[in-house]
């Protein structure tokens, strides 16, 4: 088994005792992102779209560190403290993802840290290194 942890400043820094994401041989685990502007540390402005917005964004480029995307990710899972939101997600996910979409799951919570109204993380499985023939 071989283990890495992936890291990019492109994406929030952990605000506690975890990794962005850790890769396990071609699967990676990527941590709950909530909406945070990865410059300023703040939730990002604006409403439960803009968060949603930055939540993908900030997965995606935790999922480009890990020499990944979105068409890798396996699973994904959604936190809200609103599930009437539910139907935003679908339309702005629709932005970032095709057929076939991953595995999915929806959770309504009190509260995500710092006050955030969503939070999700991922599953990928990186597709096999292609080498060129010689």
């Amino acid at each position: 088994m071989t283990k890495s942890i992936i890291q990019t400043l492109d994406a929030p820094q952990a605000i506690g005792t975890y990794s962005q994401a850790v890769k396990v041989d071609r699967t990676v685990y990527l941590s709950g992102q909530i909406p945070l502007n990865p410059e300023t540390m703040n939730i990002v402005d604006g409403d439960i779209a803009a968060q949603i917005t930055q939540v993908f964004e900030n997965l995606k480029a935790v999922a480009l560190a890990a020499e990944g995307d979105f068409s890798d990710i396996v699973k994904l899972n959604v936190f809200l403290t609103d599930l009437a939101n539910f139907p935003i997600v679908n339309d702005i996910m629709a932005r970032y993802f095709e057929e076939p979409y991953p595995a999915r799951a929806a959770i309504g919570v009190a509260a995500l840290p710092k006050g955030a109204d969503v939070e999700m993380d991922a599953i990928m499985v990186l597709k096999p290194q292609e080498y060129p023939a010689s």
